[in-house]
């Protein structure tokens, strides 16, 4: 029986996972993530002691995915210092020869809503976490988007609201960006405290969903999206969903004139269904791709 590892590498923990090719798990490990020297370590052990025969890795980023560039499967321009242009994927491989393969953790986890979960067989959708930053992955005709780089939804730019007492955000490289201005800090920094101890109705949550709903008018005008899923921690706070529907139909102002829009949003703009393993799962359905492929090729 071949097995198949999955890593979704987070900015604040590393969890592994161990899949069958049908996709039952058999093991799982959480570790902080702290620098590559103390984590690196075992991880490269809780794969080694399982006897992968493939790997997939969803990671946070800005990655290189470019599989001919000589840094594939690297980690970036990342703001953690410590990873910054660190070698994830050849790291993790080591020596051993098996099929491998690593996206953002965005790309993982629309990829295992699209094949399992929510959006299940829709072939146009994009994944958002909105947590402590805002990532975005997106399927487009079936195939994962990578382009230059690949998507970095977190920082579209958009228009301030006018009773935001911190219109510039919190992003230290622009102003007024989606992830400066709806990730979780950006509301902490709005409120001087902690969200979570808010009730629903108050108004900085009015201002979290005009973000998300501009984020979501500008995805549909750009990608045009069967589905959009808002997963993360911020998106536990279930009252944001039926605002963003709302709003995001304000906005567009029935330009788009589609039923998925105008009568079944509530279909359209989804919590995931996989939540909180979607980026894991992604991750097992990469490897499983790459397997695939290899023995393909013969």
């Amino acid at each position: 029986m071949s097995k198949i590892g999955a890593l979704e590498a987070g900015g604040t923990k590393m969890v592994l996972g161990i899949f069958t090719e049908a996709g039952e798990e058999l093991d799982r490990l959480t570790l902080p993530t702290l620098t590559p020297a103390e984590t690196l370590p075992p991880m490269r052990a809780f794969f080694d002691g399982h006897g992968i025969d493939a790997l997939g890795i969803g990671s946070f980023g800005p990655l290189a995915l470019n599989e001919q560039a000589h840094n594939y499967g690297s980690i970036t321009s990342t703001p953690k210092l410590a990873w910054r242009d660190f070698p994830l994927l050849p790291a993790l491989r080591g020596e051993r020869s098996i099929p491998c393969a690593m996206d953002t953790d965005v790309n993982a986890a629309v990829l295992a809503e699209a094949e399992l979960g929510v959006a299940k067989g829709l072939t146009d959708v994009v994944y958002i976490t909105v947590g402590t930053g805002v990532g975005g992955g997106v399927l487009s005709g079936g195939r994962l988007v990578h382009g230059l780089l690949h998507p970095e939804v977190g920082h579209m730019l958009l228009r301030p609201h006018p009773d935001d007492p911190n219109p510039r955000g919190v992003c230290p490289y622009h102003d007024g960006c989606l992830e400066g201005l709806a990730a979780g800090p950006a509301i902490g920094a709005r409120i001087g405290g902690d969200a979570r101890d808010l009730p629903d109705d108050h108004p900085t949550f009015r201002i979290e969903a005009e973000y998300l709903a501009q984020m979501c008018v500008n995805l549909i005008m750009t990608l045009s999206p069967q589905c959009i899923i808002l997963g993360g921690g911020v998106m536990q706070r279930e009252a944001l969903y039926p605002l963003v529907r709302a709003r995001t139909q304000a906005l567009l102002g029935g330009y788009v004139q589609s039923p998925a829009v105008l009568e079944h949003i509530d279909r359209m703009i989804v919590p995931p269904a996989l939540f909180p393993v979607s980026g894991l799962v992604g991750s097992y359905l990469l490897g499983k791709q790459a397997l695939d492929r290899t023995r393909a090729k013969g």
